[in-house]
């Protein structure tokens, strides 16, 4: 039996760049967890608060259909893919909740073969409506530093009409046989135009331990709240700018593309 991994936090920046009609970008601090979800079911850890109230903590039901483990879930629909060489670990790139509060934009789940390499991604996306919908890249090409796409079927924002593609890309850095130190994940909308927006989220990783919890959480204060109030505060914004505005389509009949 191989040695559970240990849940990873990030501390790093979220980033955003709308390229048209006016130019707007942002940038915030943030912090994420990289949670080794076949090592969690293998080997629980305390400081992550699973299902339980806690200044930080990890909730199944935040995911997936909001069954009681997201993990079965996720398996599930891999499987249903025609996924079935994604038999190491799998991990989960998400926000925490934060003093029982979490608004995930979009996650992302790492599924990995026995040898170390990438059977499949899933950018698992949520709106602000409530509604949610996931991107899943497969195939030969998918790999640390390679450009992925998937085309946009999932109303996000009201300032973007749901057209074009995502274009995909992760990289993690890591000494031979070390856990990774650093993560970087790429998405950007282009439209029947080209180029629209430019988003990132990404930085530097340690193992999750009481210092590095506490220190996230004081230094960046409240932050899961904050991802939605920026949300709308970067709305008004585009408001005022007099970006167009899409009104909200129906979602897709099937969650996954």
């Amino acid at each position: 039996m191989t040695t559970p991994a240990r849940t990873l936090i990030g501390r790093g920046r979220v980033w955003h760049k709308r390229l048209r009609p006016t130019l707007h970008s942002f940038h915030y601090a943030t912090y994420f967890w990289l949670l080794p979800m076949r090592s969690l079911r293998q080997a629980p850890q305390a400081l992550i608060q699973r299902n339980k109230r806690g200044l930080m903590s990890f909730h199944d039901r935040d995911h997936g259909d909001g069954r009681a483990d997201a993990l079965d879930w996720f398996e599930e629909l891999l499987l249903g893919a025609g996924v079935q060489d994604a038999d190491g670990e799998v991990w989960l790139h998400t926000f925490p909740r934060v003093l029982g509060f979490v608004f995930n934009p979009v996650s992302f789940w790492y599924a990995y073969r026995a040898d170390g390499s990438l059977a499949a991604v899933l950018a698992e996306v949520n709106n602000t409506f409530g509604e949610r919908h996931g991107y899943l890249l497969r195939g030969p090409e998918l790999k640390f530093g390679a450009e992925m796409r998937a085309d946009k079927v999932f109303h996000v924002s009201p300032f973007c009409s749901v057209e074009g593609q995502y274009r995909f890309n992760f990289q993690v850095r890591a000494e031979p046989g070390q856990a990774p130190h650093s993560t970087l994940v790429r998405v950007d909308h282009d439209d029947t135009d080209g180029p629209l927006l430019q988003t990132s989220v990404g930085g530097r990783l340690a193992p999750l331990t009481h210092r590095n919890r506490r220190q996230a959480f004081f230094g960046t204060p409240l932050m899961t709240f904050g991802v939605m109030a920026r949300i709308h505060w970067q709305a008004l914004r585009l408001v005022l700018k007099r970006l167009p505005f899409h009104r909200q389509p129906p979602a897709p009949k099937q969650f996954l593309t």
